[in-house]
């Protein structure tokens, strides 16, 4: 039997599972990533990517450098990556068939970087990652985005807001800053947000601290990167990360969007649901005001050393 092709590139064992407890086929991967690429598309143009894979049999892993095997018509960025020590040849997924080809390689996670490839400095968006307490309903993360989005309006800046494709929620906001004043205006806003309600939201970075409060995750910052809206995540049923409108927020449920429920979702929306403001300045008031928290993991690791110290202690 001949391999089937789509587009030019050869697609292999499209009816095996996706993964255990997947519900879905790589056949399904791939016409969800078809009826999406419009949209999803422009979320990983030019920009570095990393991707999960999930061999048959074998365990979750994220991929970031691109397989000496892969296409030579696949465009490609290379850079130091300071967690491996070492030069990494990102992929660059400008189209439809490269798109299509990691889709084949069982890539069923989208995460490119804040940046565009030569430019990491220059983040497009802050981001905020909203993330319950383990059990916690998801309207917990709702509750906590619109105290973001209050904190947002507050400065004089507006977001949009996608589920996180796992139990929370991600707010982006378009910027025109330099990847050190992102940084340090994700952390004011969110400090902000936690002040708005403290009993709902924590800043806390170190899990224990957080007594069952919200988790505003101000850490999404330089070099990170962050699943991409639309795209799939390795979780039963294969829920996506979905924009959705912020008046749409109280009548949604992360498994309302998966990859066979999403593609009759976007026929006909824009992206992002039409919510995504354009890129807007910092002030440097906002910015002074983030430069004065510490960061969260720096502060974290200093604490958990200061934690182990008391407990060796006579």
């Amino acid at each position: 039997m001949s391999t089937p092709e789509r587009d030019g590139v050869s697609l292999t064992h499209l009816d095996e599972p996706l993964f255990d407890g997947a519900g879905a086929t790589k056949r399904d991967l791939v016409d969800y990533l078809e009826a999406v690429a419009p949209l999803m598309l422009p979320e990983l143009r030019g920009r570095p990517l990393s991707v999960i894979r999930v061999r048959a049999g074998q365990r979750p892993f994220m991929q970031k450098n691109l397989p000496d095997y892969a296409p030579p018509w696949i465009r490609s960025f290379t850079m130091w990556a300071e967690s491996s020590r070492r030069e990494v040849r990102y992929p660059l997924c400008d189209d439809w068939r490269t798109l299509l080809w990691l889709a084949n390689q069982r890539a069923v996670e989208y995460h490119p970087t804040l940046g565009l490839a030569g430019h990491l400095d220059r983040p497009s968006y802050l981001v905020l990652d909203i993330d319950p307490p383990p059990g916690g309903p998801f309207g917990q993360a709702v509750a906590a985005a619109r105290l973001v989005r209050e904190a947002l309006t507050g400065a004089g800046l507006s977001g949009a807001v996608k589920t996180s494709g796992s139990k929370g929620l991600h707010v982006y906001v378009p910027v025109e800053a330099s990847s050190e004043e992102a940084a340090a205006v994700t952390r004011a806003i969110a400090a902000r947000a936690e002040r708005l309600d403290p009993d709902l939201a924590t800043t806390a970075f170190i899990k224990d601290d957080r007594e069952g409060k919200v988790f505003l995750d101000s850490t999404r910052a330089y070099g990170a990167t962050v699943a991409a809206a639309y795209s799939p995540r390795v979780r039963p049923g294969v829920p996506v990360s979905f924009p959705v409108r912020w008046e749409d927020l109280d009548g949604v449920a992360p498994g309302d969007f998966t990859v066979h429920t999403a593609p009759g979702l976007v026929a006909g929306q824009d992206a992002w649901a039409g919510q995504l403001p354009a890129p807007q300045a910092l002030s440097l008031d906002l910015v002074e005001e983030g430069r004065a928290i510490p960061v969260a993991r720096v502060q974290a690791m200093h604490e958990g050393k200061r934690r182990a110290r008391a407990r060796r202690a006579p």
